[in-house]
């Protein structure tokens, strides 16, 4: 914010850098999780391995975890004060 950085354009950064990794370990998660499903088939009880509820609401839950987690920090960024983060550095 000492530099000209908004607020806003602050918290958008610190979601966007965190959600990132969470975004891509969730793809490779699901896609992992389809191609073991069929080999664990049999385990399975009344659900099938690629049910689409079941992944959807476990990616929603993910991501709204991962939402909170980044929220928390990129409120606090603009908080701090500007003068003593440059005095830090």
């Amino acid at each position: 914010m000492a530099l000209g950085a908004t607020a806003a354009g602050l918290q958008l950064m610190v979601i966007r850098q965190g959600l990132a990794p969470v975004l891509a370990g969730l793809a490779g998660g699901i896609a992992g999780a389809l191609a073991v499903g069929r080999i664990l088939r049999g385990l399975l009880f009344e659900v099938t391995p690629a049910d689409p509820l079941t992944v959807a609401s476990v990616a929603v839950v993910l991501l709204g975890v991962a939402a909170v987690a980044c929220y928390i920090p990129a409120f606090r960024v603009t908080r701090a004060d500007p003068l003593a983060a440059l005095r830090y550095e």
